[in-house]
C-alpha cells in the first residue's frame, strides 16, 4: 500500500515534457517582444540624450564667450598706438582681457575666438597668448586652442557701439564696442537659433580717463579725430 502510495506521488512530481515546451514557448515570445520594444526605443533614446549633450556643450560655450567678451580691456598693442586692441570680424574676435585660469600668471593675455575647421567640420576655438607691447605688425603666437562650439552650429558676431547700430566689423576704433551679439545658426537649415546672445562689454573707458577729474570731458577728447595731433603738440 505504501509503495503504491509512493509511486502515485512520484508520478505527479515534476514538469512533463509538453509543459516544458509550453513554458520555453511562452518565454521566447515574451523575450522577442522585449526585443522589438527595445529596438524602437533605444535609438530614440540616444538621439535623444545626444540632443541633450549638444544642448548643454552649446550653453557652455556660448557661457564662455559672453563672459570673455564682457571682460575686454581697453589695451592698446603700445604706447604709440591710440586705439586699444580690438579686432572684430564676422567670424572672428581678438581682444585683451585679464589673464585666467589655474596655470595663468597674474597679468593680461590677448584673446582670440576663430572659427576653423578639422576633420569634424566647423568649430568655433578659443586661442590665448600672453600680452606683451609689440609693434603694430608683430605676429602674434596663439596657444591651447579649446573648442568652445562644434557644427551643427555655427557662430558669428556683430558689434554696436554707443549708437546702437549693429556693424560686421569693429577695425581701429578709438573705443570699445558697448555689446557684441553672438548669432548661433543651424547650419543645417540656416535660421537664428534662440539661444543667441549679446555680451555687454564693461570697460568703455581708457585708463588714464578713469583717473581723470572729468572722465566725461577726457573721453570726449580721446575720441576726437584731432587728439592725436593735440598730444603731439603739447610733446
Amino acid at each position: 500500500m505504501k509503495a503504491r502510495a509512493r509511486r502515485r506521488i512520484a508520478g505527479e512530481a515534476g514538469f512533463t515534457l509538453i509543459e516544458v515546451l509550453m513554458a520555453t514557448l511562452l518565454m521566447t515570445v515574451i523575450l522577442g517582444a522585449l526585443a522589438t520594444v527595445t529596438a524602437q526605443w533605444l535609438p530614440n533614446w540616444n538621439r535623444g540624450m545626444a540632443r541633450v549633450q549638444r544642448a548643454e556643450r552649446l550653453a557652455i560655450g556660448l557661457e564662455r564667450i559672453a563672459a570673455d567678451l564682457s571682460v575686454a580691456e581697453m589695451m592698446p598693442i603700445n604706447a604709440e598706438a591710440r586705439a586699444p586692441l580690438f579686432e572684430g570680424a564676422e567670424l572672428s574676435v581678438t581682444f585683451v582681457r585679464t589673464a585666467v585660469g589655474p596655470n595663468t600668471r597674474p597679468g593680461l593675455e590677448i584673446i582670440r575666438l576663430i572659427e576653423k575647421a578639422d576633420d569634424r567640420g566647423l568649430a568655433l576655438v578659443r586661442e590665448r597668448a600672453p600680452f606683451a607691447p609689440m609693434p603694430a605688425d608683430a605676429q602674434i603666437r596663439f596657444a591651447d586652442q579649446v573648442v568652445l562650439i562644434r557644427s551643427p552650429f555655427r557662430v558669428s558676431f556683430s558689434y554696436a557701439g554707443a549708437d546702437q547700430v549693429w556693424q560686421k566689423e569693429w577695425r581701429g576704433q578709438r573705443q570699445l564696442p558697448d555689446m557684441v551679439r553672438i548669432s548661433v545658426r543651424d547650419i543645417a537649415s540656416g535660421r537664428v537659433l534662440a539661444v543667441s546672445s549679446a555680451a555687454i562689454v564693461h570697460v568703455n573707458a581708457p585708463a588714464e580717463c578713469a583717473r581723470a577729474k572729468n572722465p566725461a570731458q577726457c573721453l570726449a577728447e580721446r575720441l576726437t579725430p584731432d587728439a592725436d595731433k593735440k598730444q603731439e603738440q603739447q610733446l
